[in-house]
């Protein structure tokens, strides 16, 4: 786990069975397909309604995906939790695992914590888990944590732990906080944007790719924007990008997701999700079908 991650990540969808319970087999049909379109995995994200999860559930689901041959230096699995503890056994399970990396929101649930607080809480869990393999990278989403790292907190922690805290996903939704992280240069700071809407700006700026909602339905188109950024074309792939995902943000992006992985694999169970989730209505999921399809969009070998 030497090697730092970076191009495109997909915080891939769960299935759900008529129970409610994590599909596992169903997950590593979709992991393998993200694979293919050369786009790792963000497992655990919150597209992938990671904290609907128990923490034993997503223990179950790392095992049963390295198991069925999904490289672990391909992972990036979401670890933070509100809970010390079960962020210390859940990082350190991905770590020992052989994970490229770990996702980690803060502690979220008391708002208006002090950089002291969120320092301590992951120096705590570096601490704890005690791995040199371990490459966090931080997770900043202020619009639903409302907790997030601010820039001089993220120096603190590349300072001292330079080898551990190696890069963020920012989506904060705001490019100027983007290009704030960017403009410090840390040593190969790896700045993720959490959006493909940005990738071009990001890679533009020295950023390292995206981990974005619509790689669990886009993935090639995304990541060749990510390898061609600097070609002619480049401006003409963000607008197509903007477009696709302009059409699934007319809806819950969830269930859209959800939904748009059922019509184009003809899998009807992939539209379940955990409340407090709604999947979309029959009319939802066939307006959102039909102006996917206006836009000749497609899922080239989803099964």
């Amino acid at each position: 786990m030497s090697n730092r991650l970076s191009g495109v990540l997909c915080p891939v969808v769960t299935p759900f069975d008529a129970k409610l319970a994590p599909d596992a087999d169903r997950l590593i049909s979709h992991c393998q397909w993200v694979l293919s379109q050369n786009v790792g995995l963000a497992v655990f994200g919150t597209n992938s309604e990671a904290n609907s999860l128990s923490v034993d559930e997503k223990l179950e689901l790392l095992v049963k995906l390295t198991d069925a041959g999904v490289d672990p230096a391909r992972m990036m699995p979401g670890t933070g939790c509100c809970a010390l503890t079960d962020t210390v056994r859940l990082t350190a399970h991905a770590a020992k695992l052989g994970c490229g990396g770990v996702l980690m929101l803060p502690p979220f649930y008391y708002k208006a914590v002090s950089d002291d607080g969120l320092y301590a809480s992951v120096a705590e869990v570096i601490e704890r888990v005690g791995n040199d393999q371990l490459r966090i990278y931080l997770y900043h989403i202020p619009p639903i944590a409302q907790v997030g790292f601010s820039v001089d907190l993220i120096e603190r922690l590349v300072t001292d732990y330079p080898k551990t805290v190696v890069g963020i996903k920012d989506s904060s939704g705001d490019w100027a906080n983007t290009a704030a992280m960017l403009d410090r240069q840390w040593d190969d700071f790896r700045v993720f944007v959490g959006s493909e809407s940005f990738l071009l700006a990001n890679m533009q700026n020295g950023g390292a790719g995206c981990i974005s909602a619509t790689a669990n339905i886009n993935p090639a188109a995304i990541d060749r924007l990510y390898r061609e950024w600097d070609g002619d074309d480049a401006v003409a792939m963000q607008a197509d990008l903007d477009r696709i995902r302009s059409v699934v943000a007319d809806y819950p992006m969830i269930p859209a997701l959800k939904a748009t992985v059922a019509s184009f694999s003809g899998d009807d169970a992939w539209c379940t999700v955990r409340p407090p989730l709604v999947a979309l209505s029959e009319e939802e999921r066939s307006k959102l079908t039909a102006s996917l399809q206006k836009k000749r969009f497609e899922m080239p070998g989803l099964s």
